[in-house]
Parts: C-alpha cells; sequence; structure tokens
C-alpha cells in the first residue's frame, strides 16, 4: 500500500519506520523545515548539540523510545539530577520519600500521609477509578489541605490556569507513576534523535517533504485525497499526527458530533523563554517547580546542570516554562517585554543572574497540553476516524498518560501495526 503519515514527529516517523519494515510505501507531508515536531530544536552556531525549544528528557522506564533507540545504535545518556521546588522564599529538595520526610513546612502527619498517598498511587495501576475524581479535592481530602495549598494547588494553577478545578485524578496519577529518580536524554539532543530516525525512514525507502502544509484532506474514488501548495496527491490510507483541532479543519466529510466531541477538549499553549547565561543560574538544580502562585512562570529548567555545558560552547541553558490558553497575552509579546516581567521573579532565585545574560530565544508551540478532565477518555479520537482508510495519533490519545515523546513513539507503533492489518 501506499500511506500517507501527515506530520514528522516522533508519532509520525515512528509509524513510518514500522510501516516500511512491513514493506509498504510511505510518504510523510511536514509543515515545518525540520523534523521533531514538539520535540524539535535548534543550535546556534557556537554549540555542538542542539537544543530543544521546550524543555525535554525520558524517564528511565519509557521503554518505548528507549527501545528504539537500542534498535538504532543511538547513544543515551542517563544521570540523576536534582529536582527541586521553590516555596516560601527557599529551594528545597522534594523528590524522593527522605527529602518529603525532612520537608519544613509541612507538619510530621502531612508529611505520613503525602508519603502514604504517594506510596499508594505509584502502587496502583487502576487507573480508571480516578478518571471521574476532581484532583484538587481528593488531595486535600486525603494529603491534607496544608500541603495541597502549599505545594499541589500552586502547581495546578500554573500548569492549568483556569482549567486548575477541573482537572482528573488520572492525569495526576500518571505523572505520580511514571516518574523515576533518574532521567535520560539522547546524546546531541531530540532533533538529533529525530534526525536519526528520519535517516533510517529514507534510507527504507520513505519520502519526507518538509514545508508542505496540506490545506485539505478527504476521499475520492476509493483512494484518500490530499491538497498541499495547489497539488493534489492520492494514497490507499493516511495517518494524520495533527492536532485535533487541525484534522478537523482541513478534513473534509467528518460528521458533526465527531467534530463536537473531539473539540471539546481543551488545549494549551506551551511557552518558553531560553536564556543563554555565561554562569550557571541554580547552582546543582535542573528541574525547580515554582510553589509560589505569584510567580508568572510554572517551571526553570537548567537544562545544563543535566547536560554538560562544554556541550554549548560551556554557555547555560535556563528554560523558563509556561503553558497557557490561546487568549494570553504573554503569547503575544516579545522574549524581551517577558523578561521584562519575568525579572523581579527570577531575582529572587538568583539576584545577580543578568549580569551573566547572553542573549535570549523565545518559542511557543500551540496545542503543547491537552486538558484532561473527568470523563476525558469518552472525548479523545480513536485510531480509525470516521472516514475510511483515514486514521489519527496524536497528542490527545496518550491518555492517561501524559503527553512526550516516548508515547509518541509507542502510538506510532501502535497505529502501524494497526494500518497494516486492515
Amino acid at each position: 500500500m501506499h500511506l500517507l503519515i501527515l506530520g514528522a514527529g516522533f508519532t509520525g516517523l515512528s509509524a513510518a519506520l514500522r510501516l516500511l519494515q512491513k514493506g509498504h510505501q510511505v510518504t510523510i507531508f511536514e509543515k515545518e523545515d525540520s523534523f521533531g515536531g514538539l520535540a524539535g530544536g535548534f543550535k546556534l552556531p557556537n554549540w555542538d548539540w542542539t537544543l530543544e525549544k521546550a524543555y525535554h528528557h525520558w524517564f528511565t522506564n519509557d521503554d518505548s523510545v528507549l527501545n528504539l533507540a537500542q534498535e538504532l545504535n543511538y547513544p543515551v545518556i542517563i544521570k540523576r539530577p536534582q529536582t527541586n521546588v521553590y516555596i516560601n522564599g527557599e529551594v528545597l529538595a522534594l523528590d524522593s520519600p527522605l527529602a518529603l520526610l525532612k520537608f519544613p513546612y509541612l507538619s510530621f502527619l502531612d508529611r505520613l500521609r503525602a508519603g502514604l498517598v504517594l506510596f499508594y498511587l505509584r502502587s496502583t495501576n487502576n487507573y480508571s477509578q480516578f478518571e471521574n475524581i476532581h484532583a484538587l479535592p481528593w488531595l486535600k481530602k486525603y494529603m491534607g489541605e496544608d500541603i495541597t495549598k502549599k505545594i499541589w494547588e500552586p502547581l495546578f494553577t500554573g500548569k492549568f490556569g483556569e482549567y486548575k478545578n477541573e482537572i482528573t485524578l488520572s492525569w495526576f496519577w500518571a505523572r505520580i507513576k511514571k516518574r523515576t529518580p533518574s532521567l535520560a536524554y539522547p546524546e546531541g539532543g531530540f532533533k538529533s534523535f529525530a534526525d536519526r530516525v528520519a535517516q533510517e525512514v529514507k534510507n527504507l525507502g520513505g519520502k519526507i517533504f518538509l514545508n508542505m502544509e496540506v490545506a485539505e484532506l478527504g476521499q475520492e474514488a476509493g483512494k484518500v485525497y490530499i491538497k498541499a501548495q495547489g497539488k493534489k496527491y492520492l494514497f490507499d490510507k493516511a495517518i494524520s499526527t495533527l492536532p485535533s483541532p487541525i484534522f478537523t479543519k482541513i478534513t473534509r466529510g467528518l460528521p458533526s458530533d465527531y467534530i463536537e466531541r473531539v473539540s471539546k477538549i481543551p488545549h494549551l499553549h506551551a511557552l518558553n523563554l531560553i536564556l543563554i547565561l555565561d554562569k550557571p543560574f541554580m547552582g546543582g538544580t535542573y528541574w525547580l517547580n515554582i510553589s509560589d502562585s505569584n510567580f508568572p512562570y510554572l517551571v526553570l529548567a537548567e537544562h545544563t546542570n543535566f547536560m554538560d555545558s562544554k556541550h554549548y560552547g560551556n554557555q547555560h541553558i535556563l528554560y523558563i516554562g509556561n503553558y497557557l490558553p490561546s487568549n494570553h497575552p504573554y503569547l503575544k509579546m516579545k522574549g524581551s517585554e517577558l523578561l521584562k516581567i519575568f525579572d523581579p521573579y527570577l531575582k529572587k532565585i538568583n539576584p545577580t543572574y543578568d549580569g551573566s545574560l547572553l542573549s535570549y530565544q523565545l518559542f511557543a508551540a500551540p496545542f503543547a497540553q491537552p486538558v484532561v478532565t473527568p470523563n476525558y477518555s469518552k472525548l479523545i479520537p480513536t485510531f480509525k476516524s470516521p472516514l475510511p482508510n483515514v486514521y489519527v495519533a496524536n497528542m490527545d490519545m496518550v491518555y492517561p498518560w501524559d503527553r512526550g515523546t516516548n508515547y509518541a513513539v509507542k502510538m506510532g507503533e501502535e497505529i502501524a501495526r494497526l494500518v497494516d492489518q486492515n
């Protein structure tokens, strides 16, 4: 079969790889000028490695993507970086049972309750029991109001904003269940790894067209057609890895009830301001959750406290991360305007950082985070769309897990098996 894949992120690339290995003819259309999708990256002239536009890492139990790297003989680095929390003007560890027991801003009873609840969540595999439970009220009930107010509610506010009280406990369960103390990272960066997967796709005869945005998808005489750059192309089957709002916009013939259902899933933009510094910003901390609702950002991630700064011209890289609704004013601002807003809060953590600031990069990505509310599983698309021979595999569908390249690869491999067998 001649198969079309829309999107050259990790879902599209892994699906293409598996379908080519089964003997199919595969063509990928990608609107951007590079591979990797939301894990795409860039490289400055004095850097040896690429850097992601938004912070990325793997957990050591991310089997799908780690197995793919092993299959391609792609080197992976595993380290245990420091993960901390900023609370009451202090940077404190909160990444292990021992750190929780020592945490000074909670009573012993709350620390004990929190430890037992986290152990329970990590021990159970039945996430469906949590799907219709709102996370924050449940955390208040079982962990305690104090820890919820000090730790969890600020993080939910920073992550989901107006949706914070709607988030289902199954989303929180997945975050606790999946996390590992050690993290993994592909040598050279995620873009380099995506380039390697894309090269294997080409080696197997796959065709990839970059800078090719598809304007229309539909069916004609038993075939799937697309229109791109004024031309029409025909295929036997198509897999869309595009975000649901884009897929429903360009696809002709979808039933209105299908469009209405998948359109009920809210999405947030990822906004990352990346500071390039000549000195470290946070000492040895890689990941800093901000448990202070007054801060204008959710997280700081100092990439060069995870990967060695020698790969980036001995410069130090700090991500300032946010998830925002599409109407948020930050999304219309320039990097200089955002930095002016963020600066007083950055100085609470490092009062002299601006003396080491060399430059900055600003990146925004739409549809980066689906908002997981009760009954979410009833809203998400299925692999088979309502149109014959048109399949869907996008980030909305990795539920109950959170977005990430591991589940992009897993989903790509799953849909490749389905398409091959039908």
